[in-house]
C-alpha cells in the first residue's frame, strides 16, 4: 500500500468535510460519495499544484458530464499575444495501492479535447460551466490570441502507460509546441504539500568565490555547474521554491525558458551560459565554508530557498535529463544571502528586485505597503478582517483578501469592470494607485466587496432564467449595483465612510437582489443595439465584456 496514496486520501477526506456544501451547491447537486471524493481530489490537485485560492480552485472545476474529459479548466489574462490555459483530468481510485496507471482512455479524451475546444468554429456539446469557460477562451482565440496549453493528467497512482505516451507523441505532430503534458501523481502532490519543510544542503561551487558582510548580513557570490543545480533540483524539487513567486512556466511558449534550453543544447554556446543567464539567488539562515580553501568551496547552507532563478533551475533540470553529463560544461552565477529568519521584509524586497525575467504577481510584495496597512486597520475597525498576504487557510465570511478588494474597488468605484476581470496581473502593478488611492477607506472597500460577492454568487449559482451574459458581465452588474446604492443613500463616493457604513451595509443586505436584477435588466437593454442583426453567441458576449464600450452607457442610466 502506498503511503503517499494514503496521505492523499486523508487530505481528500478533509476536503470533503470542509467543502461538501460548496461542491453540492455549485458543481454536482446530489453527488454520491465517490463523486464527491473525485471532486475533492481535483480540488486538492488544482489548489496545491497551481497555487490557487479556494475560490479560484472551485471556479475552475467543470466536471459534470458532457465535459469532453476535462474536469477543470484554468486560464490567465492574456499577455504578449498568448493566453495560457491549464486543462486537468482527474482519476481518483479508492484502492490505495498506488499501482494504477493513468488510463489510456483518459489520455485519448484529452487529445480529442485539445483538437476541438480551441477551434472557435467547431460546435461542441458541453455542460454549462465548461461551455461558458470554453467560449470565453474561444473569443480570445478568435481575436488572435494564441493558446498555450498545459494538459494535466492527475491521479493517485502511477504515470500513464507507454501506449498512452504514443498517443501524446502522435498528437504532438499536429499541436507542435502549443501543448505541454504533465502528470501529477500522489508522490508529487505529497511533495508539494511538504514543500514548507526547511532544506539544509551542501552546494559544490567551482572556481573562486567571494564573501562580503553588509550591515551584519553576509553575501556569497560564486558559480556552480548547471549539473550541480540540476542535482539540487532533482533532490528537493518544489521545496526549493517555496518563497519563489512563480511556479515553473514550462518550455513551450516561454521565450526565456526556451532560450535557456537552446543555449544548453548547443555545445558551442554551452560554455557561455554563465554570461547569458542572470543566475540563481538563494536566501538562507546560515552558510558555512572552509575559508582557508582558495577555491572550489563546498558550502553548507541551512534553510535554503531559491527566490530567483526557479525557471532556470527547472529548465536546467529538464535539459540535464535530455543532454546527460555533457551539460556540466555550463556554469551559472549563484548569490547566497544569509539573512535572519524573521527578516521577512528583506526577503520580500530581494524577491521583488531580482524577479524581472518573467512577469510576477505583486500582491504579496505589496502586503507591507503603507496603504495596505492603513486599509487593513480601517477595515478592522468595522468588524471585518483584511488579508493582505496569501495564506493556506480558507477565507471566512467576514474576511476579504486584497485580491478581492482590488477587483471589487476597480470594478465598482473606479468604473473599470473590464479591467477588473482581464487585467488582474496589474491590480498590484500599473493599476495599484488607481485602486488603492489615499482616499480609499475601509467602508468603501468592504461595501464594494459585499456587492462584488453578491454578483459573483449569482454568476456561480445562476437561476434557471439567468441571462446569457451573466457568466461574463458580473463585474458590470456589480458596478451598477454600487451606483444604485449611492443613489439610494443620496451621497457621492467620498461621503461613504465609517459614519454611514452600517446604513450602507443594511441596504446591501436588504436591496442587493433588487440592485442586481435592475442591473441585469439595464445591461440586457444596452446589449440589444450592439447585437442588432448579429447572432448573439457566447463568444461574442465574452468579447463585448472585455471592452469598455458599455461602461459610459450604463453609468448614464444610473445618473439619470
Amino acid at each position: 500500500m502506498s503511503l503517499a496514496a494514503q496521505i492523499i486520501d486523508q487530505q481528500v477526506s478533509g476536503i470533503v468535510e470542509r467543502h461538501s456544501a460548496a461542491f453540492s451547491d455549485e458543481l454536482r447537486p446530489g453527488a454520491d460519495e465517490h463523486r464527491m471524493r473525485s471532486i475533492s481530489f481535483l480540488f486538492l490537485v488544482a489548489k496545491t499544484a497551481f497555487d490557487l485560492t479556494d475560490e479560484q480552485t472551485l471556479d475552475g472545476i467543470v466536471d459534470g458530464g458532457d465535459d469532453f474529459g476535462i474536469d477543470a479548466l484554468y486560464f490567465e489574462p492574456p499577455e504578449d499575444g498568448e493566453v495560457h490555459v491549464t486543462l486537468v483530468q482527474g482519476k481518483y481510485k479508492r484502492d490505495l495501492g498506488g499501482d494504477s496507471a493513468f488510463p489510456e482512455t483518459g489520455v485519448s479524451r484529452m487529445v480529442a479535447a485539445l483538437g476541438t475546444l480551441f477551434d472557435p468554429a467547431r460546435p461542441v456539446q458541453l455542460n454549462r460551466r465548461l461551455n461558458e469557460r470554453v467560449e470565453d477562451l474561444r473569443s480570445f482565440v478568435k481575436d488572435g490570441w494564441v493558446p498555450r496549453v498545459t494538459a494535466v493528467a492527475a491521479n493517485n497512482g502511477k504515470h500513464w502507460t507507454t501506449q498512452a505516451q504514443q498517443q501524446i507523441d502522435n498528437a504532438a505532430r499536429g499541436f507542435g509546441d502549443q501543448v505541454a503534458w504533465r502528470h501529477i501523481g500522489a508522490e508529487e502532490i505529497l511533495a508539494l504539500l511538504q514543500a514548507r519543510k526547511p532544506i539544509n544542503a551542501d552546494l559544490r561551487l567551482t572556481g573562486a568565490a567571494r564573501v562580503e558582510t553588509f550591515d551584519f548580513r553576509r553575501a556569497l557570490t560564486g558559480r556552480m555547474s548547471v549539473a550541480e543545480l540540476a542535482r539540487l533540483t532533482d533532490e528537493y524539487g518544489n521545496r526549493l521554491f517555496d518563497r519563489n513567486i512563480r511556479r515553473y512556466l514550462g518550455l513551450a511558449g516561454n521565450r526565456v525558458n526556451e532560450a535557456v534550453a537552446d543555449t544548453l543544447r548547443s555545445p558551442g554556446q554551452r560554455p557561455n551560459f554563465y554570461f547569458y543567464n542572470n543566475g540563481i539567488t538563494i536566501t538562507c539562515s546560515q552558510f558555512r565554508h572552509n575559508a582557508l580553501q582558495e577555491e572550489n568551496w563546498r558550502v553548507q547552507v541551512n534553510d535554503l530557498q531559491i527566490v530567483n532563478g526557479g525557471q532556470t533551475a527547472r529548465t536546467v533540470q529538464q535539459m540535464a535529463q535530455e543532454i546527460g553529463p555533457e551539460i556540466g560544461d555550463a556554469e551559472v552565477l549563484v548569490r547566497i544571502y544569509e539573512l535572519e529568519q524573521n527578516d521577512a521584509e528583506l526577503v520580500e524586497a530581494i524577491t521583488f528586485a531580482t524577479n524581472s525575467q518573467n512577469p510576477v504577481d505583486l500582491r504579496d510584495l505589496k502586503a507591507n505597503d503603507a496603504r495596505q496597512v492603513a486599509l487593513g486597520r480601517s477595515i478592522a475597525e468595522l468588524g471585518y478582517t483584511y488579508r493582505a498576504k496569501r495564506e493556506e487557510r480558507a477565507v471566512s465570511t467576514d474576511e476579504f483578501t486584497s485580491a478581492v478588494i482590488a477587483e471589487a474597488v476597480l470594478a465598482i468605484w473606479r468604473h473599470r469592470p473590464h479591467q477588473a476581470r482581464f487585467r488582474s496581473r496589474e491590480h498590484f502593478g500599473a493599476l495599484y494607485r488607481i485602486i488603492f488611492t489615499d482616499e480609499l477607506n475601509g467602508a468603501q472597500a468592504v461595501i464594494a466587496a459585499l456587492l462584488h460577492r453578491h454578483a459573483e454568487n449569482r454568476r456561480k449559482r445562476p437561476p434557471e432564467d439567468a441571462p446569457d451574459f451573466l457568466a461574463y458581465g458580473s463585474r458590470f452588474i456589480a458596478m451598477l449595483m454600487g451606483g444604485y446604492l449611492l443613489k439610494e443613500m443620496d451621497i457621492a463616493l467620498p461621503q461613504l465612510d465609517h459614519r454611514n457604513f452600517e446604513a450602507a451595509r443594511e441596504l446591501v443586505e436588504r436591496g442587493s437582489d433588487d440592485y442586481l436584477n435592475r442591473a441585469a435588466e439595464r445591461i440586457g437593454e444596452a446589449l440589444g443595439p450592439l447585437f442588432s442583426g448579429r447572432e448573439r453567441t457566447l463568444q461574442r458576449l465574452s468579447a463585448t465584456f472585455r471592452r469598455a464600450d458599455l461602461v459610459d452607457t450604463l453609468l448614464e442610466s444610473v445618473e439619470a
